[in-house]
């Protein structure tokens, strides 16, 4: 199965503020490719919290192009893809109130939050942050550049499925029960954890 992560950086509590988007693209089982984009908010306003996360601030994309420009860039290719993010409730709302925003169509994919992956994947973990789970997972992570942070959620994902014995994405739903989250041009569904999972093998990460 074809996948992709995404990671948005926000600059302020409103979910339209998008200042930043990681994608990282995966096929065969491997990441092959990793974006990122600074994104010209609508509302110039950055939040000194928000800054003080990922340290962007408005003259850092006063140049940037505006979402729908960076959207169209990759829109077509992610269609049909399984769209992969870590704590999904938080970057697929931002999808959806951004293109709302912009009148843009929602896509049509499913969505895996990597969170509850995780969770069925390394139960015995105190978290399953992402700067966590990559340092559990020797990941490169420079936390909270959408970039580095969609493609350790990428990595995390594929880690996840060699510990609960899998060979594809495509099988985590049916083998931990996790209800995939669905995008549509006509609404949406959230991803939700199912059952504990029952492990075939454990495969070293290396």
């Amino acid at each position: 199965m074809q996948a992709v992560a995404i990671d948005f950086e926000t600059a302020n509590e409103s979910r339209t503020s998008a200042c930043s988007i990681g994608v990282a693209w995966i096929e065969d089982g491997r990441v092959v490719e990793t974006e990122e984009h600074l994104i010209r908010p609508r509302e110039m306003r950055f939040n000194p919290f928000n800054t003080a996360v990922h340290g962007l601030r408005a003259e850092d994309v006063a140049g940037a192009p505006e979402f729908p420009e960076v959207w169209h860039r990759f829109a077509r290719r992610l269609e049909g893809r399984l769209v992969l993010a870590h704590n999904a409730s938080f970057d697929i709302s931002v999808l959806r109130h951004t293109l709302d925003d912009y009148g843009l169509a929602w896509p049509a994919c499913s969505y895996l939050c990597t969170v509850v992956l995780a969770r069925k994947a390394w139960p015995q973990l105190a978290a399953h942050k992402l700067n966590y789970l990559a340092d559990h997972l020797g990941i490169a992570l420079d936390h909270h550049r959408a970039g580095s942070d969609a493609e350790a959620c990428g990595r995390i994902a594929l880690a996840a499925t060699h510990v609960l014995g899998l060979e594809r994405l495509a099988d985590i739903a049916a083998a931990t029960g996790i209800t995939l989250g669905q995008l549509t041009p006509g609404g949406y569904s959230p991803c939700k954890g199912g059952n504990p999972p029952r492990r075939r093998k454990l495969v070293p990460v290396v």
